[in-house]
């Protein structure tokens, strides 16, 4: 597999929002990211069932988004409260086959409560287009 954005491309490390911050999600967010991906719901507040059953499958899964972040071929971010006490939710940035880049993301129950779904969809729509590399964006599995 290729890399997703051009070798001389500078990852952006994050984006800031006074409600929220996304960085690189690692395995060291293992507990809180398995806290909350099982409870993390779609654009339209649905529970979802979680990517992963166990704290230790979790970590394999982080690792995965890690090494792939990495090598830049995939980009997650993780979504937390901007003083790092909670995970909110996820943003990914995936190749596509028809696409520059397939986009994917999701945030818990308590945060889709409190309004930040959309929040966090428009600031990471912005961002994308003012800081990456990609022309055109796959959003349709935005859930």
């Amino acid at each position: 597999m290729h890399e997703l954005v051009p070798d001389d491309f500078v990852v952006p490390t994050g984006l800031e929002h006074e409600r929220f911050r996304l960085r690189m999600l690692t395995v060291d967010d293992v507990v809180k990211d398995f806290d909350a991906i099982c409870d993390r719901v779609d654009r339209e507040g649905s529970p979802q069932p979680p990517f992963v059953t166990t704290v230790a499958e979790n970590v394999v899964d982080l690792g995965w988004h890690q090494k792939e972040f990495e090598l830049r071929r995939s980009f997650a971010y993780t979504i937390v409260a901007p003083d790092e006490s909670r995970v909110l939710g996820c943003a990914y940035i995936n190749p596509s086959e028809t696409h520059d880049a397939r986009v994917r993301m999701w945030v818990r129950r308590d945060a889709w409560e409190d309004g930040l779904d959309p929040l966090v969809e428009a600031a990471f729509r912005e961002w994308l287009e003012r800081e990456w590399p990609f022309e055109t964006v796959d959003w349709n599995e935005r859930g």
